[in-house]
């Protein structure tokens, strides 16, 4: 089965880098790589989220007998699960290649870093909306802006570390 992810990840690194030469001079390839395979899952995210929203839940309240969820949270919860895992592939296989931790302490890391940018959103949001007074949308744009930061550094430098840095880290304590 790993195989079949790393060839899967092998044709995508080839699409993605196709579109990676007018980016060569300032931008690091990984971090194109990130920003690609990010920007698609986020894609498949929001269209998810419309689908599972609009069509499935039919924006109607999901009542589970002992408790009632509204439609908006509803269509969130039945998406994470599909997005969080192809954000885990697409990181491990097209974007952090190189990390030889093994892959279920990889999924376990994203886990963490996954809730550390839900966290995020929610603190963010809350500080600048209510507490800074800022429009919404704008604070939205900011919050994702400094979650993109944070997820890049936590899954680079915590989740998919490299062997090289693991063992210069150890040399190092």
């Amino acid at each position: 089965m790993r195989n079949i992810f790393e060839k899967i990840g092998e044709m995508i690194i080839n699409i993605v880098d196709w579109f990676y030469f007018p980016f060569l001079h300032f931008l690091p390839r990984e971090i194109f790589r990130y920003a690609a395979t990010g920007g698609a899952n986020t894609l498949l995210d929001i269209s998810l989220y419309f689908i599972f929203y609009r069509y499935v839940i039919k924006m109607q309240i999901v009542d589970l007998g002992f408790v009632a969820i509204s439609p908006h949270i509803a269509a969130f919860l039945l998406v994470f699960p599909i997005t969080f895992t192809t954000g885990f592939f697409l990181a491990k296989y097209v974007t952090f290649t190189s990390s030889e931790l093994k892959g279920r302490i990889q999924l376990f890391r994203y886990l963490l870093t996954v809730g550390g940018s839900i966290v995020l959103n929610y603190v963010f949001l809350k500080l600048f909306v209510e507490y800074f007074g800022m429009y919404a949308t704008m604070a939205k744009i900011i919050t994702t802006l400094l979650v993109i930061i944070y997820s890049y550094m936590a899954q680079r430098y915590f989740t998919f570390k490299t062997g090289k840095k693991l063992v210069a880290a150890r040399n190092r304590s």
